[in-house]
Parts: C-alpha cells; structure tokens; sequence
C-alpha cells in the first residue's frame, strides 16, 4: 500500500483546512486510515482514525468537536477535516494503514500502523 497526503497549508487560528490520504497499491490489504501529527522533538501524535467499513471512527481528545475523519471508498481516500484550528495544530500531518482488524480502542497506537504516507504541513497562525 501507498500513501500520500497534501492539503496542507498555512491558516490563521479559526480557520479550516481538508487533508486527504489517497491509497493505491495492494488497497485490499487494509483495515483502518490514521491520521497522525508530529511537531520537532516530540513524538508522532493521534489525530483519528476511521476504518474502511465506516464500522470504527475514534478521535483524540483535543480535536473532537473540530476534526472530522470521513473516507470515499470509491476514490481511496480518507479526509481530515479541521475546523477551528488553533496554533497548537501546527505540525506535519501523517496517515497511515492499519492492515488488519484491530480493536478499535487500539487505533490511537501509532504501533499499529504499518505504512505511511510522506507528510503535509499544517501551519496555524495565532
């Protein structure tokens, strides 16, 4: 499986952005989309997740209420939207595939993925 995110971009607090991870390759070889963030020096952090069926959807606390995961089947790609973006949103944004089912409580573990994507940069200013 290949990943690759883009709608990143530059924003100021309180505005919008969309990602998108679009899948190609093997795209039957996968159970769940993440979307993850990291800033410099710190480690790779849980944003969402949403598995292929639409069966499991999960948030980090700090984004429930303004991001929504959602996906198309039909295009393989997975969305994240982000609303009401705060300076503490800045970071490089990843997705990634989680293979095989998972218990959804687990989809928050960056351990779980397998493959991922080259990266967008989210930049908010204050």
């Amino acid at each position: 499986v290949q990943l690759q995110a883009f709608g990143g971009g530059l924003v100021q607090a309180g505005g919008s952005l969309r990602l998108s991870c679009v899948a190609s390759g093997d795209t039957f070889s996968r159970y769940a989309i993440g979307w993850f963030r990291q800033t410099p020096g710190k480690e790779r952090e849980f944003v969402a997740a949403t598995s292929w069926s639409g069966g499991a959807t999960v948030y980090a606390d700090s984004v429930k209420g303004r991001f929504t995961i959602s996906r198309d089947n039909a295009k393989n790609t997975v969305f994240l939207q982000m609303n009401s973006l705060k300076p503490e949103d800045t970071a490089l944004y990843y997705c990634g595939v989680r293979p095989t089912p998972l218990n959804p409580s687990l989809l928050g573990s960056v351990r779980f993925y397998d493959f991922w994507g080259q990266g967008t940069e989210v930049t908010v200013s204050s």
